[in-house]
């Protein structure tokens, strides 16, 4: 009889969560959770069901775009996948967007919003990235008190309505570079009583967009960043045809490849200043701090993802006489994979949680400073541990995970965006040295993980608090004796922030741990504290490498 793999499967994705269920039951208020969890377990049947293999079967679509009419009209259309479709009426009603503008649920809307996220999106295919800007977008506009912009466009962005739902675009990213914004060459020129922009975007990931917000320098401004202002603009008229806007082509990418991500020619598009003409990096600040949440936030679904598929294949798969989920370096190796997920699903939340807070209005001024210092941290930490996964993922499936039809190299090739988008993990490293300039900061951040690991009393946390301890304590001195020699300090700068967001996550998986004990729920969370512990926590190094470095790379 012939020998044959069997696929791996997934059940409900929200029952089959226990972290997300503890989560839920320590965080949510009960009324709350009592309210929402009849559809949190819906969308995760829908997600670990028909949606995934509407995932599969759709696994070679991809986005395609027409450039010419039959007749020679030029119309620029992209048609997007049947998985992308079904999204944006899924998202729509479920209101992904719009539950994080939910008053009535005050500070709680936001984690309200990335939990429908989170037990919905892995099957989505990256749907998730329109999401986030369109989220950041309806932020920005609000922050900006632009009441024009914000009583056109805000009741499309956060509409549950599928016919009348916009999604917007972030278009920063040009030919001369990505995170350094201040070469931006886009032009806004004066048209009577409109302005217009002139350039070209070099990446941008809505291309089917309803709207966007986008950098550009109005003639006569200063070079650099502080000559920027920020515009508004349409991309279709009521016809549905592109204005002044042209398609120079789809990007051809190493993964997220049901996104349509393209390079534009704005050629005279009306736009609309959102707040004045300069200061357009400071004012489109909210829109990075929501899509960098939204970045973590995909780290960790597609970590849950890669650990979902790899724990059921394990079950099937004979090798040697036994299951892998009987063989014991497997199994170790699984628990390193679940170990990292549960620790990026914790801070990445975290993140949530305070951005849900500050919106509400019900933030301390300890937490609007950790904010400040933790979402670039939650960002560029989640996004370094998504990759690191779905490598061990692919490899646990042995050759099968390097064969594309069977879905699994997607999961690397996507994850390898989130330590890109958003600013790298070198960027967000400098922006975290900048966000401790602020006075505050540091103690805002030490209070937090002084406050997690007191709470954690168990002596078999002892290792997880200790190694915590020490490691933010390192951290403390080593900032302390660099900070005022530049090139020190950001030689070490990712070391330091990865170091950072290693050690919150340590701190948040023992008190989590703690909150398990005590609510009877097993020991689970304190072998994933345990585990964690025991990796790599501390990365920084106190001896200057910066000639041996040099020499290495010259």
């Amino acid at each position: 009889m012939a020998f044959h793999q069997a696929a791996p499967s997934l059940g409900n994705q929200y029952d089959s969560d226990s972290l997300l269920r503890e989560y839920l039951e320590r965080n949510l208020p009960a009324e709350l959770l009592s309210r929402f969890e009849s559809e949190y377990r819906a969308l995760g049947e829908l997600n670990g069901g028909e949606l995934f293999r509407l995932s599969l079967a759709d696994l070679d679509a991809e986005p395609v775009h027409t450039v010419w009419d039959p007749w020679g009209n030029r119309i620029d259309e992209v048609e997007v996948t049947e998985v992308w479709k079904r999204a944006q009426v899924i998202c729509a009603e479920h209101g992904l967007v719009a539950a994080g503008y939910d008053a009535e649920l005050g500070a709680y809307a936001r984690v309200h919003q990335h939990i429908l996220n989170y037990v919905t999106q892995a099957s989505l295919d990256t749907y998730n990235c329109p999401l986030a800007m369109t989220d950041g977008a309806a932020r920005t506009l609000l922050d900006s008190g632009n009441r024009a912009l914000i009583d056109h466009a805000l009741p499309r962005l956060l509409s549950r309505d599928p016919t009348t739902m916009w999604t917007s675009g972030q278009w920063m990213t040009e030919r001369v570079g990505g995170s350094d914004v201040g070469q931006t060459e886009t032009i806004a020129r004066r048209d009577g009583d409109r302005w217009r922009l002139y350039g070209t975007k070099w990446f941008t990931s809505a291309t089917t967009a309803d709207m966007a917000l986008t950098l550009a320098r109005p003639e006569g401004n200063p070079p650099g960043s502080r000559g920027l202002a920020m515009f508004y603009l349409e991309l279709r008229d009521e016809d549905g045809k592109l204005q002044n806007l042209h398609i120079n082509r789809l990007k051809d990418k190493f993964g997220t490849r049901k996104l349509p991500t393209a390079e534009l020619t704005l050629d005279g598009v009306e736009a609309i200043p959102v707040a004045g003409l300069e200061g357009g990096v400071r004012n489109i600040t909210p829109m990075l701090n929501v899509t960098r949440t939204w970045n973590a936030v995909a780290a960790v679904l597609g970590m849950r993802r890669a650990v979902a598929l790899t724990r059921d294949y394990a079950d099937k798969r004979e090798a040697f006489g036994a299951a892998l989920i009987e063989k014991p370096l497997h199994v170790d190796t699984m628990a390193d994979m679940v170990a990292e997920t549960q620790g990026a699903f914790l801070l990445a939340f975290r993140v949530v949680e305070l951005l849900g807070r500050i919106e509400a209005g019900e933030s301390s001024e300890s937490e609007q400073l950790l904010s400040r210092l933790l979402t670039p941290i939650g960002k560029l930490t989640t996004g370094k541990q998504a990759v690191a996964v779905a490598s061990e993922a692919l490899e646990s499936f042995g050759g099968a995970g390097y064969v594309n039809d069977t879905g699994l190299p997607k999961l690397l090739a996507d994850a390898q965006v989130l330590p890109i988008w958003e600013g790298t993990t070198n960027v967000l490293s400098l922006d975290t040295l900048r966000a401790l300039k602020q006075e505050g900061v540091w103690d805002a951040f030490v209070g937090e993980i002084r406050a997690r690991l007191d709470a954690s009393t168990d002596p078999r946390l002892n290792v997880a608090v200790e190694r915590c301890q020490a490691a933010v304590r390192h951290a403390g001195q080593w900032l302390e004796a660099t900070l005022a020699e530049r090139d020190l300090v950001e030689a070490g700068a990712r070391r330091f922030a990865m170091t950072l967001g290693r050690a919150t996550e340590l701190a948040l998986l023992a008190n989590h741990a703690q909150w398990c004990l005590d609510a009877g729920k097993g020991e689970r969370g304190l072998a994933a504290a345990r585990r964690f512990a025991r990796s790599r926590i501390d990365l920084i190094e106190d001896e200057s490498f910066m000639d041996e470095s040099r020499l290495l790379v010259d």
